[in-house]
């Protein structure tokens, strides 16, 4: 079962990066290009909110279900001095909870908006900080085995 979550999880994220990055630059480039703010543009944020928030229910069952949960019982406070440990347990979960965090913001702040420059901004600042996030806590050396 584990392995199964843990591929299914490193396949999803890439829908998740390619999503994002797709709906963030193209929140970015309309801003710019003072393009008018389209159901196209809704239908990316929304698509965007919706496979992020399966990536963090797929990543929850996948972290309680890790043989590397149980580090938490057996090294106790010294897995905050491992880093590889640390990155696992603590620093990927939370950055990534963050991120998804921060598209929900900017998605549901971004419908709040009356018209497009407004809009286009909310989705490209916090889409495109979640995205950096992201990019920041993935563990690249083990990606996506």
């Amino acid at each position: 079962m584990y392995s199964t979550i843990k591929m299914l999880h490193s396949y999803w994220a890439y829908l998740v990066l390619v999503i994002l990055v797709i709906t963030a630059f193209n929140a970015l480039f309309k801003l710019l290009g003072k393009k008018e703010y389209t159901a196209k543009d809704f239908r990316l944020a929304l698509f965007t909110l919706i496979v992020s928030h399966i990536q963090l229910l797929i990543a929850l069952i996948l972290y309680f279900v890790s043989p590397m949960f149980d580090l938490w019982g057996e090294m106790g406070g010294e897995v905050m001095k491992t880093a590889s440990v640390r990155l696992y347990l603590v620093e990927h979960p939370f950055v990534n909870i963050l991120a998804i965090a921060l598209i929900t913001i900017g998605y549901s702040k971004h419908k709040k908006k009356l018209t497009s420059a407004p809009k286009f901004k909310m989705i490209a600042i916090c889409y495109l900080i979640a995205l950096v996030l992201f990019l920041s806590r993935i563990p690249w050396d083990v990606w996506p085995n």
